[in-house]
C-alpha cells in the first residue's frame, strides 16, 4: 500500500491551516493589519500598508489552494517565494537564531516539497497521467 498521498494530504492540511490562523487577524481587522505594515517598515518593505495587504492576501489565497488540493504546485511555489523573501527580509536581517526562523522555515521547505510533488490523489487537483494515481 502506498501512503505518499496521505503523507502530502497531512503536508498540505498543516501548512493551509498554519498559515491561515497565523494571518486571519489581518484580514478581519484593519488595525492588526496596520499593525503588520508598521512591523514591515521596520524592515524597509516599500509602501508598508501596500505590502501588508499583498502578503497576508498572498498568504490566504495560496494557503486555501494548498488546503483544498488545487493548483497545489502553483500556489506552493507562490508561498515558498513568499516565506523566502520573509527569511531574507526580516529574519536573517534581524540576526534571528535557527530556532526563531523555524516557522518560516518550516513553511518554506513544506511549500517548496509541495511544489515538487504536488497535492496528491486526495486534492482537487485533476490526474495528469497515470504515475500520478500512484500517489
Amino acid at each position: 500500500m502506498n501512503t505518499t498521498g496521505i503523507g502530502l494530504l497531512i503536508l498540505r492540511l498543516f501548512i493551509g491551516i498554519r498559515v491561515i490562523y497565523g494571518i486571519i487577524d489581518n484580514v478581519f481587522s484593519m488595525k492588526h493589519m496596520k499593525e503588520f505594515a508598521s512591523f514591515l517598515s521596520q524592515f524597509g518593505f516599500p509602501i508598508p500598508i501596500a505590502a501588508a495587504f499583498l502578503s497576508v492576501y498572498t498568504q490566504l489565497i495560496a494557503a486555501t489552494l494548498i488546503l483544498i488540493g488545487w493548483k497545489t504546485k502553483y500556489a506552493a511555489g507562490i508561498l515558498a517565494f513568499h516565506f523566502l523573501i520573509a527569511l531574507g527580509m526580516v529574519h536573517l536581517q534581524n540576526n534571528d537564531s535557527v530556532e526563531a526562523m523555524t516557522p518560516a522555515l518550516a513553511i518554506f521547505c513544506i511549500s517548496l516539497a509541495l511544489c515538487f510533488m504536488g497535492a496528491c490523489k486526495y486534492a482537487l487537483d485533476p490526474l495528469k497521467n497515470s504515475k500520478n494515481e500512484l500517489l
